[in-house]
């Protein structure tokens, strides 16, 4: 009776050791960083945080041009927080400049955003899809991206359906309904996207 007390004890046990191990593994899988990810920080950064955006949210420049910059400051610049930057693009206007943002050498991709988030107003108030575009031309001349790749790169379909896929990855991992959504170490940030949120969020994980 004992034997197969002490047998039980062992399989449960057992059954209990693997499945922290699914769990570990699923979340170290979650925030293993990507080849086509763009991030700043260092991969051994114990606080890993997300930024879901879209190109053509107001809050989501606000964001970018406020807030990363107190973050990197802060917390990047000591190892101890990787940004990683994600697209989430709520618009034809956003996913086309998301497309334009990966035909981007990786090392002009965050001079990319900074441009695109600062100048925001200027390009994505067009009249029309059309009207973005050619302001979208104009901008992103400086990056290297002339008129003829600027085409190709909006007809580029990996680019596209990795932009989309990620996006419906991102929805049902996250259950994103707004930009931007920031999620640090795998948990969805609730309340505001300040910096007094966040800090308060990343100071309890130090």
């Amino acid at each position: 009776m004992k034997n197969k007390i002490n047998l039980k004890i062992i399989f449960l046990f057992k059954i209990f050791i693997i499945y922290l191990f699914l769990l570990t593994k699923s979340y170290s899988d979650n925030l293993k960083i990507k080849d086509d990810w763009i991030f700043i920080g260092k991969n051994v950064a114990p606080i890993k945080i997300k930024i879901f955006s879209s190109f053509t949210c107001p809050h989501c420049a606000n964001f970018h041009m406020d807030v990363v910059p107190k973050i990197k400051k802060n917390y990047v610049d000591s190892g101890k927080v990787q940004l990683i930057f994600l697209d989430f693009p709520l618009d034809q206007a956003a996913f086309n400049a998301s497309k334009l943002l990966h035909c981007t050498d990786k090392s002009k991709q965050m001079n990319f955003m900074n441009l695109i988030y600062e100048n925001q107003i200027k390009w994505a108030n067009g009249s029309n899809i059309n009207e973005i575009n050619e302001n979208l031309k104009e901008i992103v001349k400086n990056l290297g991206i002339d008129s003829i790749k600027f085409d190709q790169c909006l007809i580029n379909e990996s680019i596209s359906d990795k932009i989309l896929n990620g996006r419906i990855d991102s929805h049902q991992k996250y259950n994103i309904n707004s930009t931007p959504t920031i999620v640090i170490n795998e948990k969805k940030l609730e309340g505001g996207s300040d910096f007094k949120n966040i800090k308060e969020k990343i100071e309890k994980l130090i």
